[in-house]
């Protein structure tokens, strides 16, 4: 498994430039030996899958066989020292054609305009972002036993193309470990004599993998977009809406846990780092807030501790408690040593008032946080600077603070069509010289926005845009 897993970060990200030629060359033809030819064939329609999750099946095909091939004829006893590197070569040559049979990919032009080894590891760091939502949909038992006996190897590898490319954020390790379960449970259970009680069977010993695989490809779609810092700030909103009467003091450690759990095991070979960092996190929330909440009680409560972090994660917002009037941190304070964390601190204190409030607004404002202090505190009289911003923000906050909380208030209480007809009614009041069509599409720009980005796990990078 150590070998395997080496080989897909190899494969995967292709960090080390000072490697060289040669050692990626060795590297490759040690793991393939090690491997052997099947087993290397699997990781890379694993690993080429995740890296390019919106390349085609057709296309991945053509890229794994081009890989395989490579490694089968450079790798060989007796092979030309430069096979390896020529044909590589070759390959990058191929990626960077006008019709090349491989996926495409945004950032291959800006790799093409460079030459040799350069080239090679800015096509091999290529990745695309997370996809909105997992797309893989599981068939019945009697539909995967019709494909897999059909044809066993093309089933398993489209099996290993949908799954790692829906699922492309997922660490390495947990997806390697995830379909070889479900092939290996397939496999079992389409030839038993009695396959329903076997599924069944299977499936109680796989929940706890597929929720780590579901859990974790969602932890990573964040990091990946949001990066440590805001990974952290993201968590501790969250945390503040679902148990807004705790503090600061109390949440801010947990979030931080949360973000190094990110940040050690998202890009991590380690076979168990998710599994492992995961389930201490969520040991120390349970420890930290299931005295203080009956919900975090209930949710810790169970022996499965990844069952615990499924739970919490799904915990809607608490209502909002009545709190003091919070106060606001010092020009002083926002351009000191600790002026990013007076920043969060605030945005905390209206993430818990606000329970209702999205994380794709709150994300928003927290960057804007950033930016104003990063252009305030620069200059000649960064009080005047910050004053200035403060007005504004005072004048243009409230009200859409306002509008995407009762939006995503009504969203996540109402059913769906009472709640579209409430903001049909709300519209016509607040836009009463709107005509027909131009309120019909204020509706369903809103009821967009709420059906997206109201949920817990909605798309960053859509939800962003729709800010």
């Amino acid at each position: 498994m150590r070998a395997a897993l080496a080989l897909l970060l190899l494969l995967a990200t292709a960090q080390a430039a000072h490697r060289g030629r040669a050692y990626v060359r060795e590297k490759v033809c040690q793991e393939y030996r090690m491997l052997g030819k099947e087993n290397f064939r699997t990781l890379t329609i694993i690993a080429n899958s995740r890296k390019y999750s919106n390349g085609t099946f057709e296309e991945i095909g053509h890229l794994v066989r081009e890989i395989v091939s490579l490694a089968e004829t450079c790798c060989a006893d007796g092979a030309d020292p430069s096979c390896y590197d020529a044909g590589s070569t070759a390959l990058s040559v191929k990626s960077c054609s006008a019709d090349s049979p491989f996926p495409a990919h945004p950032g291959t032009a800006a790799c093409c305009a460079h030459e040799g080894l350069e080239r090679k590891l800015c096509l091999a760091a290529l990745r695309h972002p997370p996809q909105p939502l997992p797309q893989y949909l599981q068939p019945s038992d009697k539909e995967l036993c019709q494909a897999f006996r059909q044809d066993p190897r093309e089933f398993a590898d489209r099996f290993l193309y949908e799954y790692s490319s829906s699922y492309s954020q997922a660490p390495l390790p947990v997806l390697l470990g995830s379909t070889r379960t479900f092939l290996s449970m397939v496999s079992t259970c389409c030839i038993s004599p009695a396959p329903t009680a076997c599924f069944l069977k299977e499936k109680l010993e796989r929940k706890t993998l597929s929720l780590l695989t579901l859990t974790s490809n969602r932890i990573c779609s964040r990091f990946s977009v949001y990066g440590k810092d805001k990974v952290s700030f993201s968590y501790l909103a969250s945390l503040a809406q679902k148990i807004p009467t705790a503090s600061f003091e109390d949440l801010l450690p947990l979030a931080e846990d949360a973000a190094e759990v990110s940040s050690q095991c998202c890009d991590s070979v380690a076979e168990d780092c998710m599994q492992k960092k995961l389930l201490e996190h969520t040991a120390k929330v349970c420890a930290a807030l299931s005295a203080r909440d009956g919900r975090f009680a209930d949710c810790c409560k169970g022996k499965n501790l990844m069952e615990n972090h499924f739970c919490i994660l799904a915990l809607p917002p608490a209502p909002a408690p009545k709190l003091p009037e919070a106060s606001e941190p010092t020009n002083k304070e926002l351009c000191g040593k600790e002026g990013a964390l007076h920043a969060t601190r605030s945005l905390f204190e209206l993430a818990r008032r606000h329970p209702s409030l999205p994380d794709a607004v709150l994300a928003k404002l927290y960057d804007s946080s950033g930016k104003v202090q990063g252009e305030c505190c620069s200059t000649k009289d960064p009080s005047a600077c910050l004053d200035s911003k403060r007005k504004q923000m005072e004048a243009e906050l409230p009200p859409l603070v306002e509008k995407a909380s009762q939006l995503c208030g009504q969203y996540n209480k109402l059913p769906f069509l009472e709640f579209k007809k409430r903001l049909r009614e709300s519209l016509t009041q607040t836009e009463p010289e709107a005509s027909p069509p131009q309120l019909e599409r204020l509706l369903e720009q809103r009821v967009s926005f709420a059906s997206t980005c109201c949920l817990p796990d909605s798309p960053l990078l859509l939800c962003a845009s729709k800010v």
